[in-house]
């Protein structure tokens, strides 16, 4: 075989490798842009007064579509054992702190990032948590153990009953049921919508996060943020001009999209010729 048709064809399986990695970020980055749309309408347009009941909803789904799943045999995950929380542990409760930070952030701050004390320590802590989730959930996806789909059921599983003793025992459950708008259609048909993307949401993760580092998770939920912003300067009414915040925007998103070229660039770059040769080991003398 040539070096011409070599370098061809690791060009061509360069590209081949590159194509999950660039696909499990675009859904992540689709599904994390869509589901914050959503709840800002739920969370701030029609004011649900509880990001914590939302997030059961969005768990409730994201059990009840994988155990049906798994029953119709479209899935498969390991069934339950006293060994599953150990292979688990510490994700369950990084996951639900990741969930109820998130969802607690999107219904403080204005599109604008104005300062709000609470507000932005609700998106420190989310940034916190959804660093730890990728790492972690990097480690816990081995097909030979619990796989993708039993990581993302199990972790719903083991947080959706606390997070809702919690949630009733804070009256945060009680202001939910008692929601005015649970007659009106499109604030239904959006709360189920956001519970069916909490779901996508995650299994967007996982994949995002078995494909690249949990860095490029991170940083491609990072511009998702950004990008949202962009969207509140025209969408919302909530923003606020200011040079310095503009600016802030821009630096924001340029970062987070050269790296995220630099990465995928780097990680489909094929080995050159002069490269394969250095590697070849050194002949006897």
């Amino acid at each position: 075989m040539s070096a011409g048709q070599a370098a061809g064809e690791a060009a061509g399986a360069a590209a081949a490798s590159a194509l999950p990695r660039v696909l499990s970020a675009l859904f992540y980055g689709t599904c994390s842009f869509l589901i914050v749309l959503v709840n800002k309408a739920l969370l701030s347009a029609y004011s649900f007064p509880s990001p914590m009941f939302l997030g059961i909803g969005q768990m409730a789904a994201t059990i009840l579509i994988l155990y049906v799943s798994k029953l119709n045999k479209v899935v498969h995950f390991p069934d339950f054992d006293k060994s599953i929380p150990v292979k688990l542990f510490p994700l369950p409760l990084i996951y639900v702190g990741n969930h109820i930070s998130g969802l607690s952030s999107t219904s403080k701050l204005r599109s604008d990032l104005s300062f709000n004390l609470e507000g932005y320590m609700f998106v420190l802590l989310n940034d916190i948590f959804t660093a730890a989730n990728g790492v972690y959930t990097k480690q816990k996806i081995d097909p030979k153990e619990l796989g993708k789909y039993g990581v993302l059921f199990y972790n719903a599983c083991f947080m959706v009953i606390p997070t809702v003793i919690i949630s009733f025992s804070t009256g945060d459950l009680q202001q939910a049921t008692h929601f005015q708008h649970w007659t009106n259609i499109l604030f239904v048909f959006q709360f189920i919508l956001s519970c069916l993307l909490g779901f996508l949401l995650m299994y967007s993760t996982v994949l995002c996060s078995h494909y690249n580092s949990a860095l490029t998770t991170t940083v491609v939920g990072a511009i998702k943020n950004i990008s949202i912003a962009y969207i509140g300067m025209f969408v919302g009414g909530d923003y606020i001009f200011s040079v310095l915040n503009f600016i802030g925007l821009n630096i924001c998103m340029a970062g987070g999209l050269r790296y995220s070229f630099l990465t995928l660039r780097g990680n489909s770059k094929p080995m050159q010729h002069g490269d394969e040769e250095n590697t070849l080991p050194e002949s006897k003398s």
